[in-house]
């Protein structure tokens, strides 16, 4: 994974934060928060190519790791998810964990039972697809080293 002076993380001064305590403590403090399981993923950016780091709440199916497009609950996908369209290869760290991955959309039935998933973990997601008329994407993040 890319050094930390290499990846510009998440604008937003909280998420900023989370990752730094992350990376800091080599997933100690952060791996956990409010009880939930986040990782941190890193997409390389659709226009400037610079590599961009934020945390995300996941799931788990087999050996992947499921993560919720959310926003918020936005009209407008949030930029980590643009970038991992654009490339798929990213990198990802869960706890002291480091991999890269290959990003894909979940559709259908797998959709479907990921987001269920997810929502189980994070019921505010359900709230969130309330707020928007887009479909919330469920990205599954498949481990290249299996």
């Amino acid at each position: 994974m890319a050094e930390q002076d290499d990846v510009a993380d998440s604008p937003t001064g909280w998420v900023a934060k989370h990752v730094q305590r992350y990376v800091a403590s080599n997933g100690r403090n952060g791996h956990i928060w409010y009880g939930k399981p986040t990782l941190l993923l890193v997409t390389t950016g659709r226009k400037t190519k610079a590599l961009r780091r934020t945390a995300l709440i996941y799931g788990e199916d087999g050996e992947n790791f499921v993560v919720v497009g959310s926003n918020g609950g936005s009209d407008d996908h949030p930029n980590w998810y643009l970038n991992l369209r654009a490339e798929p290869r990213v990198q990802v760290q869960v706890g002291a964990e480091r991999f890269e991955a290959v990003a894909r959309v979940a559709s259908g039935d797998e959709r479907d039972r990921l987001w269920e998933q997810m929502a189980g973990i994070f019921p505010q997601y359900r709230s969130y697809r309330k707020k928007t008329k887009r479909e919330i994407p469920v990205v599954v993040l498949q481990p290249t080293h299996a």
